[in-house]
Order: C-alpha cells, then structure tokens, then sequence
C-alpha cells in the first residue's frame, strides 16, 4: 500500500499500556485525522509511529518499508512531525529553525550550490507559512502562535513524503488555522501522505479525507467522516450529545452540540 499501515502497536509507561494494540491506515494524497477525547492517547501513538518513543510491540510499514527498523538519518528523509509544543531557548533566527528540516539530507562537506538549494527551500517554506518577513527575528520573540507556524515550516523544507502533526492548530487562530489546513490539503494533493491529530471534529470533517478514532489507548473506528462521526459514536467516545445538520449555503455537514450526555 501507498502510506502508513499501523499494526497492533502497544506502548507502555509506568507498567501502563498508553496505547494498545492500535492500528491504522494513512493514504498517500490524503489527510487521514486522528481524533478522540485528552488522553486517548494520540499524541503517544504519533511519536511512536515515527520511532520518537519506545514500543512495546507492533510493526509500522510507510510504503512497504519497516519505518521503525529504519537508521534515524533515513527515517527523517521521508517523514517530517510536527509535536504540539516544541520550543527552544536557544538564540537562532526563525531561518535557523526552520533550516534544522534540511539537516537530514545535508553533509560535512556541503558545497555552495547545494547551500543555496536549502536557502531556498527554507525561504519557500516560511512563504508558505507567511512568515518570510519574519526570517532573521529571533525564535524567541514570536508568539506562540507565530512558532508553531515555524515548526510546520520546519516540517515542510524536509520535504516529507509522510507528514505528521499533532495539534498544529491549537495555537492559532480561526484565520490561521484555515491556512495551514489548507496548506496541508495542497501538501496532500501533492501526493504527501498526511496524519494529523485534531480536537476540532468540524474542522476534521471538512478537511479530513479520512478519521481514525481513539478511546482509552486503542482505535475504536476508522473510515470517512460522514461514516465515523456519527451521533452514537459522540456520544460513546466523547460523553456529548450532537446531531449533524446540513450547512445552508454549502450542504456540508456540521456538528452541532447540544450537552452532555447523561448516563
């Protein structure tokens, strides 16, 4: 298959299994969601699909090839993550930082044009996050907000064909978080293969090709939104009760939210 094939993983801590037994597919040119309430354990499964965390057992396959059996170095010239908080206190430029995604494929000896190939990738890259302008501020000094568009920037000058993020919108606003949503679609439709966990359901639904659901360690279900997030599945795994209606303008769905489900 053409993306990410997730089997059976377990990760422990503290003699826990965070996550257990989970599986899940992501196809290339597709964003698939990650989805489910805090501690369904999204965030662990994401870092230990990527090899950042031990696992206990399971197997995770991008493309055929075993991504866990793989050097670190070889590993980060296919896929690139994007974690919910990354900060550093060091004094680097936001250009600096985001140069960090091209040192994967960088050598001790890199000569002038291939220097002026990763300036040009890292200037592209904050482009499309529109920070260009903000290229040689110090890292420290933007918003949270403006940093979390620094490390998808990051992200994205590794060139990745597997994209992973968890969060990336929680920083920003409405505005913002359209963006990336968009610039990650154009990142799907370009053939990247992209996981993404999100909070926002509504967001997930309109820009999600397909939903992976978490509770309690392990993937309750998997599929196209319109057939994962239904009112039962809401109530079940998230405690609320909610109906989908019909946008008036565009006749797509929305998820309304009407309380908390009483047991």
């Amino acid at each position: 298959m053409s993306g990410l094939v997730v089997s059976n993983l377990t990760m422990v801590a503290g003699g826990l299994a965070i996550v257990a037994g989970a599986g899940l597919s992501a196809h290339a040119g597709e964003i698939t969601g990650l989805v489910g309430p805090n501690g369904a354990g999204k965030s662990t499964l994401l870092s230990g699909a990527l090899g950042l965390r031990p696992t206990a057992s399971g197997a995770v396959r991008f493309c055929g090839s075993d991504l866990l059996a793989m050097p670190r170095r070889q590993r980060a010239q296919i896929a690139a993550y994007v974690e919910q908080a990354a900060n550093t206190e060091d004094r680097l430029t936001v250009a600096d930082v985001v140069g960090l995604g091209r040192m994967p494929f960088q050598s001790v000896w890199q000569d002038v044009g291939a220097q002026a190939t990763d300036a040009a990738i890292v200037a592209q890259a904050l482009d499309d996050v529109g920070l260009g302008a903000l290229a040689q501020r110090l890292y420290t000094s933007l918003s949270g907000g403006e940093r979390q568009r620094v490390h998808l920037a990051r992200a994205l000058a590794q060139q990745p064909q597997l994209l992973v993020l968890d969060e990336p919108t929680s920083h920003l606003d409405i505005h913002a978080q359209i963006e990336v949503l968009d610039l990650l679609k154009r990142s799907a439709n370009a053939g990247a293969t992209v996981l993404i966990a999100l909070h926002d359901l509504n967001l997930a639904m309109r820009y999600c090709d397909r939903l992976a659901v978490m509770q309690s360690g392990k993937v309750v279900a998997e599929g196209t939104p319109d057939a994962v997030l239904t009112a039962e599945l809401l109530d079940r795994v998230y405690g609320v009760t909610a109906r989908r209606i019909e946008d008036p303008q565009t006749g797509a769905p929305v998820i309304v939210y009407d309380g908390v489900a009483r047991g």
